[in-house]
């Protein structure tokens, strides 16, 4: 062990981290736990008033024993004697760099245990200011392989954004996310890459090493800093890109295909953590435009920094009327489409919309939800709300995909989403 890393991090490494950069000390058959198995380890030891760090004691057998819950308690024993293959991975992130943060941890990214909560991942590794990660700014994303004319673009509104003063955070992968991190970096600016793999690479790599000495650069990761490349990891990275964003901006992206429209359909229609952008100038293809159609605005070029403030901050009714502005021959059509100029200090914009009534019912509907305790049925619900279970159903399946209930099985319930900050 090392007093380098706080002991609650360095139970939740044994407990979730696959530990890569050990050959040896590791039992194969100790499976790390999964998001969720942690979770209820984790609020089993909580409830006791206990920390995984408690688990590094003497009586940890018999803390295990309580709280394992349908764990198997000798995988545990497994995993927390894994004590040499941790020593091994800390030597070589110490030699990188790398450092890494628990949820446990008051120094953790406030964004991500802000807008995931129980699902923000256990651990971030990372190399640079940590600080970054609370910068906010604009999120820079797109398909790997992009055309010259879509990278020289994501480079431009990353020039911008650095001339402003803003924080450009994207994927680090090759194609528009790098584009975007470098050429942000050489204006001057500050970036935060959040890789889906090879962060220990990364952080050695020459072209990033003046930006990390210099404070203007992060790189982080949820994924073991050995960890190769995965779909699914990569997939999840996409939505902490957005969590540590106070917008996106989408340069390119297939339709209905790969992790970019993947990544910018969550966000439109389940987290909205702020206001989604798409490439308005040039050949924009059906992507581009199916996301507008579900959403997104097009990027408005921002020449002040008051005006990319606006941007960034774009309240709903302001996001509701600028997606309605024309944009283009819809979604099927390949051709060059010029979307119109935004006019962000337009009073057409900036007065507020009259919202429908159905909206104003929902946001009662929500405040509602927010004042229940227990699980309910799906025909608890209905009672409580007054309504009849056809539109009970409609309105549960909308709050499951903000993120406002949780859906348990068996018997099948749904519960208020929300958790103690202080729970590791």
């Amino acid at each position: 062990m090392t007093a380098s890393i706080e002991s609650n991090t360095q139970a939740i490494l044994l407990l979730t981290s696959p530990l890569r950069a050990s050959a040896r000390g590791g039992d194969s058959a100790a499976l790390p736990l999964s998001l969720g198995e942690y979770n209820d380890f984790a609020r089993a030891l909580h409830e006791r008033k206990r920390s995984p760090s408690d688990l590094l004691g003497d009586d940890a057998l018999h803390l295990i024993a309580e709280c394992r819950g349908t764990l198997d308690a000798a995988r545990l024993e497994r995993l927390l004697a894994r004590g040499l293959a941790l020593a091994q991975a800390i030597e070589l992130w110490s030699s990188r760099s790398i450092w890494v943060v628990s949820r446990a941890e008051s120094s953790y990214p406030r964004r991500l245990r802000a807008r995931f909560k129980d699902a923000a991942p256990p651990l971030v590794y990372g190399c640079g200011d940590i600080a970054l990660c609370d910068a906010g700014g604009l999120a820079i994303v797109g398909s790997r392989d992009a055309s010259e004319e879509q990278l020289e673009f994501a480079r431009d509104a990353a020039r911008t954004a650095a001339s402003f003063g803003c924080n450009v955070v994207s994927g680090g992968a090759r194609g528009v996310d790098q584009a975007a991190m470098t050429a942000a970096l050489a204006h001057g600016g500050s970036a935060v890459g959040m890789l889906a793999d090879g962060l220990a690479r990364a952080a050695v790599d020459r072209q990033y090493r003046d930006a990390l000495r210099a404070g203007r650069l992060v790189l982080v990761s949820s994924c073991d800093p050995s960890a190769g490349f995965h779909a699914g990891l990569a997939m999840q990275r996409n939505r902490l890109i957005y969590a540590l964003a106070d917008a996106g901006l989408v340069v390119h992206a297939e339709f209905e295909k790969g992790g970019t429209w993947a990544g910018a359909i969550e966000q439109l229609r389940k987290f909205r953590f702020g206001p989604i952008y798409v490439r308005a100038q040039g050949s924009l293809g059906k992507g581009l435009a199916g996301l507008q159609e579900r959403g997104a605005m097009p990027w408005p070029g921002p020449s002040s920094a008051e005006e990319l403030k606006r941007a960034l901050t774009a309240s709903p009714a302001t996001r509701r009327a600028q997606a309605e502005l024309p944009f283009g021959n819809g979604v099927g059509g390949d051709s060059v489409r010029e979307a119109p100029p935004v006019e962000l200090t337009s009073p057409a914009v900036n007065e507020p919309a009259a919202r429908p009534a159905a909206e104003e019912l929902f946001d009662e509907v929500r405040r509602l939800v927010r004042a229940i305790a227990v699980p309910k049925s799906e025909a608890e619900l209905a009672s409580a709300l007054g309504v009849c279970k056809a539109q009970a159903k409609a309105w549960i399946t909308r709050l499951v995909d903000e993120g406002l209930l949780a859906k348990t099985k068996r018997p099948v319930r749904y519960q208020r989403v929300g958790s103690s900050e202080g729970e590791a």
